[in-house]
């Protein structure tokens, strides 16, 4: 039987046995089903299968090789190195939880000597170590699993997502003396592409949906994020080339998601279900982190080692930015579903709530902003297409130590239809305009005039470094201005999309929850920021106006001038730093 096959093995792992001793796995395993070991509901169903597979497993005919255990395990300690931060250069030592994944993989065989598990499938808390275990795994498949003419690929929907895994794999090859001298590399510096092990003919490389590659056959398919993968197309895609090999391996990494109509949930609810022996699977291996049921992070530290594996053994990713993470996401509910999500392995909903009315009320304050002229200001413009709310919000810059920035909004709505529009949105638009805090103009649409009057007398009372404006109207608003003589403040297209939203989002709320933002108790203020939700990709969240429970017009154009304003303070702290420079 070619079950202690002897195929061919890196020289690196001649040590195995001294260096460790025992089975590190199945140790694991033992700890967390005897209670050890802090582990949520899946987890501790794994190792139970686990432990079960060790005593009934021989029927099914599977046997768990040790030395194969110990030649991975090995590869990693002796092989490769860590990168980034303290981590740098420092040889991959491998927490417990990391032990049992690559234990699992690599030791439960079938009797005829190959990988029982086909797929893998983790999920844990961001910044647990997922990436690095990834990319390892990688490099053992391509240069130490005696595979003929491996192929390894990264894979993910879009090619910068498969890069961002697949460069942990170049740092790996840079930290490494043996991989060095085996492997090489086309491209350079960032723009590596391909790691080529000559030798072998085995290669390892991103890859995307979108490349429109044909053929590949994976050894192994490492495939991140899946929680941002909008179908299933890149693990078939990976799937259908491993027809071709006997001891190929899909494996997916990712954190929590938000949909259980998705992909990832798919794989979520199987995993957990072969995991707890629902069904049987015995090619399908998961490591599923999850909180008990009834267990709430933000009121109780106890439940943070269940999604966060690595924190019991080697603080990651720190319990210090956890509870920062948590104190933020107390104040801000729309953070609060992304930091359940991201650092508790919970499946939130993707659309939620922004600020408290805690945080924003305790925030207001009544003053007269003209007793800041003269003093440099940033804005965000959101104007209406036609009847909706336009708003402009005012960032006034501090001066004095420990003074905050001064919001001051204004907002209009077209004189014609505001009777019906009170009753439409159940608001006191009438009493609004009466009390001065909404301006009307004319006509059916806001005048776009009036708003661009506006923000020229603006600029002769503050200076107006810039105006966040989106982009899609931005050409018809300057010739606008341009043709009716009216000089404007500098005007900045700002897109209204993840990239620019989120972290003018992330911008907003840090003012708020330090206190460095106050605001003049405007009630249509007010009403936008309780109104305001934020929607995610998974990662990223930005306003929505689709999903938000009444107008947010204000608060979309405060967010935008939060992203300026975070802009010119970066901008300017790197300039103090290169320009003024700390002298001995």
């Amino acid at each position: 039987m070619e079950t202690k096959s002897k195929r061919s093995r890196a020289p690196v792992a001649s040590s195995a046995k001294r260096r460790l001793p025992g089975d590190p796995a199945t140790r694991y395993a033992k700890q967390v089903v005897a209670g050890k070991i802090i582990a949520g509901p899946h987890v501790r169903a794994a190792c139970a299968r686990h432990i079960k597979d060790l005593e009934t497993g021989k029927a099914r005919g599977l046997y768990w090789d040790i030395d194969a255990v110990k030649h991975a395990l090995a590869f990693f300690s002796e092989v490769l190195c860590l990168n980034g931060g303290e981590f740098e250069g420092k040889p991959f030592e491998t927490l417990g939880w990391q032990c049992f994944v690559i234990g699992s993989l690599f030791g439960w065989k079938t009797e005829d000597g190959h990988r029982r598990f086909r797929v893998g499938y983790v999920e844990t808390a961001k910044g647990s170590g997922k990436s690095p275990l990834a990319a390892g795994i990688g490099m053992f498949g391509m240069v130490a699993d005696g595979e003929a003419r491996a192929e390894i690929y990264a894979a993910a929907t879009k090619k910068d997502q498969a890069m961002v895994l697949f460069r942990d794999a170049v740092a790996m090859w840079q930290l490494s003396p043996e991989l060095r001298k085996r492997l090489k590399t086309s491209g350079t510096g960032e723009n590596v592409w391909n790691l080529a092990y000559i030798e072998k003919g085995a290669f390892f490389r991103p890859i995307s949906a979108d490349d429109g590659q044909s053929g590949p056959r994976p050894h192994i398919a490492l495939i991140d994020e899946v929680h941002e993968h909008k179908n299933n197309t890149v693990v078939e895609m990976m799937r259908a080339g491993t027809k071709s090999r006997r001891q190929a391996l899909i494996f997916m990494i990712t954190n929590s998601g938000s949909s259980k109509t998705s992909t990832c949930w798919g794989y979520h609810d199987y995993g957990s279900k072969v995991a707890a022996g629902v069904l049987e699977d015995d090619t399908f291996f998961a490591y599923i982190c999850a909180l008990d049921e009834g267990e709430d992070p933000l009121r109780s530290e106890k439940c943070w080692k269940k999604a966060n594996p690595s924190l019991q053994e080697a603080d990651l990713p720190g319990m210090k930015y956890l509870r920062e993470q948590v104190r933020e996401a107390r104040g801000m509910p729309g953070k609060e579903a992304l930091v359940r999500r991201l650092c508790f392995c919970e499946w939130t909903g993707a659309e939620n709530p922004w600020i408290s009315a805690d945080i924003w009320l305790t925030r207001g304050r009544e003053y007269e902003w003209q007793q800041y002229a003269g003093r440099r200001a940033w804005a965000g413009l959101d104007l209406s297409s036609t009847t909706d709310l336009t708003g402009l919000v005012l960032w006034i810059e501090p001066i004095e130590e420990n003074e905050p920035w001064h919001l001051v909004p204004f907002c209009w709505l077209p004189d014609e239809g505001l009777q019906r529009k009170e009753e439409l949105d159940r608001v006191p638009y009438m009493a609004w305009r009466a009390a001065g805090y909404l301006d009307t103009t004319p006509g059916r649409a806001v005048s776009k005039l009036q708003v661009a009057l506006k923000l020229a007398a603006l600029a002769e009372i503050f200076e107006i470094q810039a105006v966040a404006f989106d982009r899609w109207r931005i050409e018809d608003f300057k010739a606008l201005a341009e043709d009716n003589g009216v000089t404007l403040p500098p005007l900045e297209p700002f897109g209204q999309g993840y990239q620019s939203m989120s972290p003018a989002v992330e911008a907003m709320e840090t003012h708020l929850l330090n206190s460095t933002v106050e605001h003049p108790a405007h009630p249509i203020f007010t009403w936008c920021a309780a109104n305001a939700v934020v929607q995610s990709d998974g990662t990223n969240r930005k306003l929505s106006k689709e999903k938000a429970t009444g107008r947010i017009d204000l608060m979309v154009a405060a967010v935008m001038g939060a992203g300026l304003v975070s802009k010119q303070q970066t901008s300017e702290n790197i300039d103090d730093f290169i320009y003024a420079p700390i002298s001995g």
